[in-house]
């Protein structure tokens, strides 16, 4: 109850405040390329409800049925402005919607899309039983995985050396997670993410 309360308060109040930033960046999408500012792709959530993720478009209109599921780093598919939003997990902001309607909470397992829920083990289905997350471990570990895929077969590499290793650090949330934790999380999420920076300028 007490993660939920902190859920509600938090994204309501990261909408509010955050609005003029969020129009800002819907302006620079739709200045940027063609298509509609937010990304809507089905994810499963917790107990395997099926719910649309709210993030900023970040590629080229329907990109999914032009090529990989991932994306590496250099995909031709990522317009200008989604770079620059993908980096630094700007593109990731909307998805306070979900956290204030209850499908999401700012920490948890990240959601994932149904084929790859499908070929969940036994242990790995664990991580359903509790609210997928804007950031969790693997958010941290993968924060530049991006360029941690293979540019040839960027779906094989993921499936084979990434997935696996984010389906642990999902279970392991599931099977030890508190408010405590929680915190810990989304303070070492925004280390991570000032030390992208600080390093990208250098």
């Amino acid at each position: 109850m007490l993660k939920r309360i902190f859920d509600f308060i938090f994204a309501l109040l990261g909408l509010i405040l955050l609005s003029p930033f969020l129009i800002i960046i819907s302006l620079l999408i739709k200045l940027d390329s063609k298509g509609t500012v937010f990304y809507r792709g089905e994810r499963v959530g917790r107990f395997g409800k099926i719910f649309k993720i709210w993030k900023f478009r970040t590629m080229v209109e329907n990109a999914e049925k032009i090529g990989s599921i991932h994306a590496s780093s250099n995909d031709p598919r990522i317009t200008k402005i989604g770079k620059f939003l993908r980096r630094y997990k700007i593109d990731e902001l909307p998805q306070l919607i979900n956290i204030f309607k209850g499908e999401m909470s700012f920490v948890g397992p990240r959601p994932q899309v149904k084929y790859y829920v499908d070929l969940y083990n036994e242990e790995e289905k664990i991580s359903l039983t509790v609210r997928p997350g804007m950031t969790d471990y693997a958010s941290i570990h993968y924060i530049n995985q991006e360029d941690l895929v293979d540019e040839k077969n960027v779906d094989k590499s993921y499936q084979e050396r990434i997935e696996p290793e984010k389906n642990k650090l999902r279970v392991k949330y599931a099977k030890n997670n508190s408010f405590f934790i929680d915190i810990k999380i989304i303070l070492q999420t925004i280390l991570a993410i000032v030390k992208k920076i600080i390093l990208k300028k250098k």
